[in-house]
């Protein structure tokens, strides 16, 4: 028995000196593989930063060069551990975990189907993209200025001041309505004139109106005009259509919509054109025929009376 413990003591010691030895052989390739994966974590975060500011001012697309420097930085670290797992003499490991992770591959692409969905979509909608950042766009049912495009998602700022993360899949699947890449929005609202008013005459003082309006745009692409739209009721309503710039769609387009509406009610008016309110007619049924009818000021003075 005492030989027995004897051999596995001494096959422990043997094991803890090969071990010890091992380790003490392979120090300087696992300093030198620390240093690699420093170095390259470090280089990585330098060469994302640098591209970023290179793409950004030969391209003038602050999205991209912002999505392409994290991608450049993202590669650049994992190839740098990569390459100090193999100077470490951890070739295996390294080995192991590109094969695990194309094994899990088609398991993990089941489980974060979206993940990798948004992640594709990122690529594309940061070299081929229907917008730029302080774009003012409207995407599904999410209206606001475009502010940052990550891997993942695509962040929107609302004018009520929400933030709004709309998946990159939905960006590039969704109809994107872009407000600000044109430059140029076609406002429309009705006005109704009276029957008897000059129909032609209401619409060059509309026109007229129109072109004393600072902020309302027109040349030979965007023309203004004004159209017999309908007969209501009591009126006959005249539809306006004019352009506004919207470089920086945000309250001044509504203001110059607001100014418009304004001025043409005012310019009809003091043309002698008379706006009426909707006729209401009263029908009576049966065998009444007679409405009674009170004026106010009548029952005012009986009350008083009284």
């Amino acid at each position: 028995m005492k030989n027995s413990e004897v051999e596995e003591t001494e096959t422990v010691s043997n094991s803890f000196n090969q071990f010890y030895n091992n380790f003490i052989d392979q120090l300087p390739g696992i300093g030198m593989g620390l240093l690699i994966i420093i170095l390259g974590v470090l280089i990585g975060i330098w060469l994302g930063k640098f591209f970023q500011r290179r793409i950004s001012a030969r391209t003038s697309d602050p999205l991209m060069s912002r999505f392409l420097g994290k991608a450049i930085r993202f590669i650049i670290i994992i190839t740098a551990i990569m390459l100090g797992l193999q100077a470490a003499g951890l070739g295996g490991i390294a080995t192991g975990i590109l094969t695990a992770a194309g094994a899990s591959a088609v398991v993990l692409g089941f489980a974060f189907k979206d993940i990798g969905e948004n992640f594709i979509a990122g690529i594309i909608l940061a070299f081929n993209r229907p917008f730029d950042v302080n774009d003012t766009v409207e995407i599904g049912e999410n209206f606001g200025k475009v502010k940052t495009l990550e891997f993942r998602y695509t962040k929107l700022k609302t004018f009520d001041g929400k933030d709004v993360y709309i998946p990159n899949s939905d960006v590039l699947t969704e109809p994107v309505t872009n407000y600000t890449e044109d430059g140029f929005f076609r406002w429309t609202f009705t006005i109704g004139i009276a029957y008897e008013d000059n129909i032609d005459g209401a619409k060059k003082t509309v026109m007229e109106a129109l072109r004393k309006e600072p902020m309302v745009i027109e040349n030979e692409e965007h023309q203004n005009f004004v159209i017999e739209d309908e007969l209501a009721t009591s009126t006959v309503n005249l539809k306006v259509f004019f352009w506004v710039d919207t470089t920086d769609f945000r309250m001044q387009a509504l203001i110059t919509k607001g100014n418009v509406v304004r001025v043409v009610k005012e310019a009809l008016e003091e043309n002698g054109y008379y706006m009426p309110a909707d006729i209401q007619e009263i029908k009576l049924y049966g065998g009444e025929k007679e409405f009674p009818v009170r004026l106010a000021s009548n029952v005012e003075s009986t009350s008083k009376k009284d």
